[in-house]
């Protein structure tokens, strides 16, 4: 069984921030293989089903986002998985907006959920990169990724987190590697990223 997190924060005044669109794909892989997923488990909102032909156990902490870490560690408990069986699915600002990358282990990057995570189970798992883009100039971080997609994100916001779903679908079916070779390519110059 594969664990796919999304991180986000709850309530509904960060429903549609850049901060949450791990939630999006989640909720989204949910609509897309008929899984319920507000069962309440361990500090987060579950479902499980399958994905891809994948026995998977979908989940959104309910902990604000720094504190992610508690809620994975405990599902992973339950659930008797390593961290080879986790895929946490986050915003990302080194990526451009629309970007969508999947690596396995590393630094949190500054982010505050990573962090979290990296020090409750460490550090060896699958992350599906969602990238928000750079905060303009003058911007503090935190007010960008608390903030609201703009006009122009948010034309596009489906498409990207269909693309994050696809990357999500693309690992459990094909495994790591293959889904590295679709997602991680660099786009031609002239050619949309997402």
């Amino acid at each position: 069984m594969r664990l796919v997190v999304g991180l986000g924060n709850p309530g509904r005044r960060y429903a549609q921030t850049r901060h949450n669109v791990g939630f999006m794909v989640i909720e989204n892989l949910a609509h897309r293989w008929s899984i319920p997923a507000d069962g309440k488990q361990l500090g987060s909102l579950v479902g499980a089903g399958r994905i891809a032909n994948e026995k998977a156990m979908i989940a959104r902490p309910q902990s604000f986002m720094n504190r992610s870490g508690q809620p994975v560690h405990s599902l992973m408990g339950y659930f008797k998985l390593s961290s080879n069986d986790v895929v946490v699915v986050h915003d990302d600002l080194d990526l451009p907006f629309g970007r969508v990358q999947i690596k396995r282990g590393g630094g949190h990057g500054g982010h505050n959920g990573l962090r979290d995570i990296n020090k409750h189970v460490g550090s060896d798992y699958i992350r599906v990169r969602m990238g928000v883009g750079r905060p303009p100039d003058g911007w503090e971080t935190a007010d960008y990724v608390l903030g609201k997609w703009n006009k122009s994100e948010q034309g596009e916001i489906d498409h990207i987190v269909d693309r994050g779903s696809d990357a999500v679908e693309s690992l459990l079916r094909d495994g790591l590697e293959a889904a590295m070779n679709v997602f991680n390519v660099r786009p031609e110059a002239g050619r949309p990223s997402c």
